[in-house]
């Protein structure tokens, strides 16, 4: 672990944008964010307000002045984000009207999955030009509709959903790996991907890819009722960027997991600001830290109580106070002695 630390505090942009001052633009919006103690920027590539992403795939000269504005506010980019483009590489019909924002209009299932292939690939293009090594996306959905059995689903459903998700994200990854990127998938409920068994199935069908990592985010396996801790040490490995958000659950006799058809205030599981809810997050950073993540640690504002702004404030610190400084010594070096072959086989009662 010699050297090694968890970045930040970095700051997910997509739900502090809006039409005024400070969240107008990426110069503004940085140099509020820096203020309140954020060093990094996770940039949604989708919204114009703060990259054009045609032109950031084409031109290093034109990436180059935006990392040098964020200089100048004190602030670095820590990775694009493609979670739109990568919500529509695979949508159940039940969900295109729904998600028509996120895609031209007009596209059929092949093209929006062409359109978003193309668009996850500018990505990564404008990544290599910034010289970050990492974009987070979600999967996309066929079988998420049928994620609970009843009716019983039929035989070979979730296999042939999978297998084209995998097969629509193999070119992909391919192309990540070519340029020295990963794919980090947020493991996330209404994308197939969304949890350890979902995200281990893709692997294999994918056949461990190297550029198939995961953006770890607790707050959704707390709402799934998973074992968060437990993941980070069945998958640390695959860990490439962690978003700090903090989730509650507390059911009742009127409701659960599955929420009710309420609203997000109204719903026994609801994300919270970060230290507002129930996620153990000095245990997840110390065991980050252990397994040797030194990626960055990026809050993502999503609670349905308290405002953006003192939410941003608080995580701030809040993550700055959980980053470890991992020792490259132990507490009891001073009461070491030099090895010593002899003494020990002594110390043992051995016979020289």
């Amino acid at each position: 672990m010699s050297g090694k630390h968890i970045n930040g505090p970095g700051i997910f942009l997509a739900q502090f944008l809006g039409d005024k001052p400070p969240f107008d633009n990426l110069q503004n919006i940085s140099r509020w964010a820096s203020k309140l103690g954020f060093t990094g920027v996770q940039i949604p590539g989708w919204d114009t307000r703060v990259i054009d992403l045609n032109i950031a795939s084409k031109s290093k000269d034109y990436c180059d002045s935006l990392k040098g504005m964020l200089r100048d506010c004190n602030m670095e980019i820590i990775e694009l984000a493609a979670y739109l483009q990568g919500q529509c590489m695979a949508m159940h019909p039940a969900y295109e009207k729904l998600f028509q924002p996120f895609y031209p209009k007009g596209l059929d299932d092949r093209q929006r999955m062409e359109w978003a292939t193309l668009e996850i690939k500018k990505t990564i293009d404008a990544s290599v030009f910034f010289g970050t090594t990492n974009i987070s996306v979600l999967s996309g959905s066929l079988a998420w509709p049928y994620i609970y059995p009843w009716p019983q689903r039929s035989e070979g459903l979730i296999e042939e959903a999978f297998n084209e998700i995998a097969k629509r994200w193999l070119p992909i990854l391919d192309y990540a790996q070519d340029h020295g990127m990963t794919i980090g998938f947020e493991l996330h409920p209404g994308s197939d991907l969304f949890d350890g068994a979902t995200y281990k199935m893709f692997l294999e069908l994918v056949e461990e890819h190297p550029s198939a990592c995961i953006t770890y985010d607790p707050s959704h396996f707390l709402l799934q009722q998973a074992d968060y801790i437990q993941f980070i040490e069945l998958f640390s490995d695959r860990i490439t960027a962690f978003h700090v958000k903090d989730a509650e659950f507390n059911p009742s006799g009127l409701g659960g997991v599955y929420g009710s058809y309420a609203n997000w205030d109204d719903r026994p599981g609801r994300f919270r600001s970060p230290g507002d809810g129930q996620i153990d997050f000095k245990r997840i950073f110390t065991l980050l830290a252990e397994r040797g993540y030194n990626g960055w640690s990026i809050l993502e504002w999503e609670c349905c109580i308290k405002s953006p702004e003192q939410g941003a404030r608080e995580a701030a610190t809040f993550i700055k106070n959980h980053i470890i400084e991992t020792t490259d010594r132990a507490f009891d070096d001073f009461t070491k002695s030099a090895t010593n072959s002899a003494i020990n086989k002594q110390i043992l009662g051995l016979s020289s």
